[in-house]
């Protein structure tokens, strides 16, 4: 969930029935338009103008690997998806698409991705969750270049002068936010907001706990809820996170109105224009000593949609190869500060980057958020939405998540 894909709050949710029906006519059919057999176009969400540039030479240099020309064709990444549809229902479809990992089982189980394994892409050296992370009913649709995940920031001179250390279980958590508010100064920031970075920021809540998304009204899950609403009664958190993305919880520690945060490393770029700001990272406190601190995998995969042309989506394959490669990880990785998927590039990647350690350790046990439901999430991501804004402005926990049960049951 890089910079580009951490504000999604108005991103359009598309039946499955009109994906389903689009991909199969523009895969029936083939490509509507003539193209020219050399030039490949990559639809992606690299309207940053850093993050266009980064693409563009990696493409350059891929194009040039493979003596083919490829092109970026960049939208904001809220609509990454009904682009993709619309360019199904005219036949105009991209060679390589990148969906935001949430996004891209919708359009693998309209049958609209092409198997990279059937391109030769292999996963020998990615972690199993992160080929999870590309994949859908066990196939592997889509090759992460690199891959995010959340962890705690906070102020070490804050913490210094407090005499407090890094917390590390849900009580030492609750114990340090309640210490370090003061003022106008909040001892944690984290987003609750009734959009998808609310609901990113509850994962590592609800699954260290052992709360699983296939039942939102389950023990463990009311028991996390409620543990956000021990920090809201504590005055530890404002009461304004109900309307906060990922992007204003780092405003607030930038402006120091808040001492820890929970938060991605797609925010470390702007942290740094901030010399006078000490910032440390660590994993997210987990209920209980010793167990482990699961967070969600976030970012995007690149994947080659079904089109009828087999030839290019072999070439599309190898660009994907290529742009996906060891050597590109680490180049895009060291550029965004995210985690490279690659095993052996990510070992590099912690070397370069030791104060981001913490980051590829929460990596590594990090899980995706469609793993167990595929294109079900987007239904439990929203009944989860309104189960926040309900819950931290006075329902009961358990009553509200109650509902959110019946509503991502019902698909209402």
């Amino acid at each position: 969930m890089s910079k580009r894909f951490n504000r999604r709050s108005h991103r359009a949710v598309i039946p499955l029935a009109a994906v389903s029906a689009l991909t199969a006519g523009a895969a029936l059919t083939g490509c509507g338009q003539q193209r020219d057999h050399s030039v490949y176009t990559v639809l992606n969400s690299s309207t940053d103008e850093t993050y266009h540039r980064w693409d563009a030479q990696a493409m350059t240099r891929c194009g040039r690997e493979l003596g083919v020309t490829v092109e970026q064709q960049s939208v904001p990444a809220a609509q990454v998806m009904t682009k993709a549809l619309r360019m199904a229902s005219s036949k105009s479809l991209p060679d390589i698409v990148q969906f935001d990992a949430s996004e891209m089982p919708t359009f693998a189980e309209a049958g609209g991705l092409v198997d990279l394994g059937k391109l030769g892409l292999g996963t020998r050296d990615v972690p199993q969750g992160i080929v999870d992370f590309g994949s859908y009913k066990g196939t592997y649709y889509g090759a992460a270049r690199s891959v995010n995940t959340l962890a705690l920031f906070y102020n070490k001179d804050v913490l210094g002068r407090a005499g407090l250390k890094v917390p590390t279980t849900w009580a030492e958590l609750r114990d340090t936010a309640k210490r370090l508010t003061h003022g106008r100064t909040y001892g944690l920031a984290l987003s609750a907001g009734g959009a998808e970075d609310g609901v990113f920021q509850f994962t590592p809540f609800m699954w260290s706990n052992g709360g699983d998304e296939t039942r939102l009204d389950g023990p463990r899950v009311v028991a996390a809820l409620d543990y956000w609403k021990a920090l809201l009664k504590d005055g530890s958190l404002s009461k304004a996170t109900v309307g906060w993305t990922q992007a204003d919880v780092n405003d607030q520690f930038m402006a120091g109105n808040a001492a820890m945060m929970i938060n991605g490393p797609w925010q470390v770029e702007t942290l740094n224009t901030k010399k006078s700001l000490h910032w440390g990272i660590a994993r997210i406190p987990v209920p209980r000593a010793g167990e482990k601190s699961v967070g969600p995998l976030g970012g995007a995969v690149l994947t080659v949609p079904r089109t009828g042309d087999e030839h290019r989506e072999r070439t599309a394959g190898r660009i994907v190869a290529c742009l996906s490669s060891e050597r590109e990880q680490l180049t895009y990785a060291r550029n965004s500060w995210m985690v490279p998927a690659n095993e052996k590039a990510a070992a590099v990647w912690r070397r370069q980057v030791p104060e981001l350690d913490a980051l590829a350790d929460q990596v590594a046990t990090a899980r995706s958020r469609t793993a167990r439901l595929g294109a079900g999430w987007s239904g439990v991501s929203l009944a989860l939405q309104s189960a926040f804004q309900s819950a931290l402005t006075g329902q009961s926990s358990r009553t509200a998540l109650q509902h959110a049960q019946q509503r991502a049951t019902s698909g209402n």
